[in-house]
Order: C-alpha cells, then sequence, then structure tokens
C-alpha cells in the first residue's frame, strides 16, 4: 500500500471558530454561506468577493479576506468538466475531504495506508495568516490549525494520518518556536515557502532563517514545500490561458531548488532534510547537471563556490527528495533522479490527483521496476524521511 506524502485536506468549518478565544472568532476564520462571485486566479490564489444572486456556498471569511471553497479543490469523485472556480457547501463535496475517518476510507479505496495533507484555505504555507493584520491573532490561528492537525485530524488515526503543522512565517524565531513545539508531539513535517522573497520575507541566504532550519535539522523534522507556496506562479504572456502557467509552475521548484544548493543552508546544516510536493520529478537531472556545470565552469565569477564547497548535486542526493504521481519521464531517469530521493503522492481531492486510480498510476509508471525499487518509492522513502511506525 502506498504511503502518500502530498494530499490536502478541506478545512472544517468549525476549525478557528472551536479553538480561538471568543474574542477573535467573529474576525478570525469562520464560514458564512452566501452566493458566489466570480473569482480570478492570482498567483497562486483568488481575488474575488461573494454575489448577490444565487444559491449560497461556503465562504472563509478572515480579517478583509474573502475565499469561496471551490470544486477545484474539492474535485474527488467529480468529472473533469464539471471541475471549476465554481463554488460549492461542504455537503456537496466528498466526505473525505474534511472529515478524517471518510478519508482514511477513502484512502483504503485508493490502496493509501498512510497519507499527509496540505492545508488549502491557509495556501500550502500558511501564508494567509502572514498577510493578517493583527499579528497576535494570526499566531493563534497558526497554533489552532496545528493543534487540530495533532489532534483531531490526526490523534484518532492510528498513524493513518500524517501530521504536517504551519508556522508564523513573520518571524524565524516564532517559526523555531512552533517547530520544536510540534517536535514534542511527534510531529516531523513542516510547511514552508519554496520562495519566501515572493512573500515579502528574507531571503534563505541572508541568514534569517537559521534558527528556523536549525530547529528543523535537531527535531528531524522534514522542511515541505509545495508548488505555489510561493504564491506567485511563473508567468509567460500576459494574455495566456490559465494552461500556461498550469503547466509551467514547477518553475518555482526549479529556482528553489537552485537557491537552497548555491546557499550555503545544506551545507551548515547536514542533518536539515527538504521535500518538494507536486513538483514531478523529470526535471531534476537535467538541473543537477547544470548546477554541477556552472559551480565548476563559472566558479570565477558567479561566486558559485562561495557558500557551496561542494558539489550541488552531492547536497541534492544527501538532503532533498521530491514527489511526483504523473511522471513516466522521471522513472526514466530513475538512476539520475535518485531512487532514495523521490516518493509517490496522489493529491487527493484536488483536480490533478489520481484518485481513486493511484494503484493504477503507479502500476502504469513503475510498475515494470523490481520490487524493492516499488516498494522503496510507493513507501519505504517516506517511511524513512518522517520516520514512520509503518512497515517499510
Amino acid at each position: 500500500m502506498i504511503v502518500d506524502v502530498d494530499a490536502h485536506v478541506v478545512e472544517p468549518e468549525n476549525l478557528w471558530t472551536s479553538r480561538l478565544p471568543a474574542k477573535y472568532r467573529e474576525v478570525g476564520p469562520h464560514v458564512r454561506y452566501l452566493p458566489s462571485g466570480t473569482p480570478k486566479l492570482d498567483g497562486g490564489g483568488y481575488v474575488e468577493e461573494p454575489g448577490t444572486e444565487g444559491p449560497p456556498v461556503a465562504w472563509w471569511f478572515y480579517e478583509d479576506h474573502r475565499y469561496s471553497v471551490k470544486r477545484l479543490i474539492a474535485a474527488a469523485g467529480y468529472p473533469a468538466d464539471e471541475i471549476t472556480f465554481q463554488g460549492v457547501t461542504f455537503d456537496e463535496m466528498r466526505r473525505g475531504c474534511w472529515d478524517p475517518a471518510a478519508r482514511i476510507a477513502d484512502n483504503e479505496l485508493n490502496g493509501v495506508e498512510a497519507q499527509m495533507c496540505y492545508p488549502n484555505y491557509p495556501r500550502f504555507a500558511g501564508q494567509i495568516f502572514l498577510w493578517g493584520k493583527d499579528r497576535e491573532l494570526a499566531k493563534l490561528a497558526v497554533q489552532a490549525y496545528n493543534d487540530w492537525m495533532v489532534e483531531e485530524w490526526c490523534g484518532g488515526s492510528a498513524g493513518r494520518l500524517i501530521p504536517l503543522c504551519l508556522v508564523p512565517l513573520w518571524d524565524a524565531e516564532l517559526a523555531a518556536a512552533e517547530v520544536r513545539r510540534n517536535a514534542a508531539r511527534g510531529v516531523r513535517a513542516v510547511a514552508f515557502s519554496e520562495l519566501p522573497t515572493y512573500l515579502g520575507l528574507p531571503s534563505i541566504h541572508s541568514g534569517y532563517w537559521d534558527p528556523f532550519f536549525l530547529a528543523c535539522a535537531e527535531t528531524g523534522t522534514v522542511l515541505c514545500m509545495h508548488i505555489g507556496s510561493g504564491t506567485r506562479t511563473p508567468q509567460a504572456s500576459p494574455d495566456a490561458p490559465d494552461a500556461v502557467a498550469a503547466t509551467i509552475i514547477f518553475g518555482n521548484s526549479v529556482a528553489s531548488m537552485t537557491d537552497f544548493l548555491f546557499s550555503g543552508v545544506l551545507d551548515r546544516f547536514p542533518d536539515l532534510k527538504l521535500m518538494y510536493a507536486e513538483c514531478q520529478i523529470g526535471w531534476i537531472p537535467y538541473l543537477l547537471d547544470r548546477l554541477d556545470d556552472v559551480w565548476e565552469t563559472h566558479r570565477g565569477w558567479s561566486h558559485s563556490q562561495l557558500n557551496c564547497p561542494q558539489r550541488p548535486s552531492t547536497y541534492y542526493y544527501r538532503q532533498i527528495h521530491a514527489c511526483f504521481f504523473k511522471d513516466a519521464v522521471g522513472i526514466d531517469l530513475l538512476d539520475r533522479v535518485g531512487l532514495d530521493n523521490i516518493m509517490f503522492e496522489t493529491d487527493y481531492p484536488h483536480q490533478d490527483g489520481t484518485w481513486p486510480g493511484s494503484v493504477k498510476a503507479a502500476q502504469e509508471q513503475f510498475g515494470h521496476l523490481e520490487e524493492k525499487q516499488i516498494r522503496k518509492i510507493t513507501r519505504g522513502n517516506a517511511i524513512r524521511l518522517f520516520n514512520l511506525s509503518l512497515a517499510p
């Protein structure tokens, strides 16, 4: 069975209202039912306001931010031509989107033994709270999410659901403290932005994030970066269809991995582990070749070896992992991608995901490999990376 390290949860509507102090429940994240508006995709997020006519759908309200829960992010069980930006209610989505017992049942249908889930509403690295005006409310909202993730989403699952927590992105020391708080209760995964400068935050070259990276390294907490967690997505022509951005979004993962490999972070923190989610893997061999060539050929002027004393590919094979669910090209290049560096995912309940046919998708892409290789990709690497109590 698969150990899936990239799926998503649709946050239940009482997540924050049941956990925030009473004074914050109307300004913190809460759900209202109002007509759909006309959402516009803007750099990995949406700009929208409720409409005035039509059936009510679920809207998240947080300070002055508005976000409708869309069919696009609760797509499991629906045909492709019915999946749009249209808002939905919780009753109109598959219960496994937000209910842990139903998720475990849906996972069993899909050949998944255990699963780690990224957030939806707070964005993939918790950026929503970075943009909050009230920092105390934002900190409490991050902690409330993490408490819910550990206690309610994963707590009764007997290890079938794997916790992934958020941090206060606006303060590296607070982020480090939150990593340690969650690690003390067994959490071994934290979401982070693949390109923090895109969020107006200090770069990983600056040293600002070192307390956070140190906390992750010392606690064995994997730094998990999902495509879209930089919010600003790669663009081509301004009038191009959304299909262009959807195709080239892995470009942010290319940029992030390059940033880390030349930054010196992985040299200073040899126990720090990174995981890139939903970026696929076929591009990695060329990037490693290019990185190593620049490191050697352009060392005189590019500062390629200033903070990177070993070839960049050395750090990749030692400390970086990536996930895929549709990438036969990456499997063709398996020896260069690294058998120990990749993991299979399902992306439930998003439209791109393979539920309920994830086993078939895996068989079609790498069922021809040796059994030992298959087990590493489908479960063994994930169990080792996140120190899970599962049989490899």
